[in-house]
């Protein structure tokens, strides 16, 4: 993982379009990361699946599970409910 601080990203913001591998942001004076930076080719998933650890098989096979037994009726019935609450929280209506 590279290291850049905020004065480099500053004289050169070039780093980003060139970015092959994650790299930290830190504030030298400090000594604290303030952010991390991934680049744009990688999937979101393969975080998600890293910081997942034991757990990332099951977490995988869940949600197929939900997608397979969710229907697209119970789907609008879901979006329905949640338009009534959010109109009943805004509004003070009551159903």
């Amino acid at each position: 993982m590279l290291s850049v601080g905020i004065g480099e990203i500053q004289k050169n913001t070039a780093i980003f379009s060139n970015l092959k591998e994650s790299m930290q942001i830190v504030d030298k004076r400090k000594h604290q990361v303030l952010a991390i930076v991934y680049p744009a080719n990688h999937a979101r998933d393969s975080v998600a699946k890293k910081l997942a650890g034991k757990y990332k098989s099951q977490v995988t096979q869940g949600r197929e599970k939900d997608l397979q037994n969710t229907s697209i009726e119970s789907l609008k019935d879901i979006k329905q409910k949640a338009m009534l609450e959010a109109l009943g929280e805004k509004y003070g209506l009551s159903h």
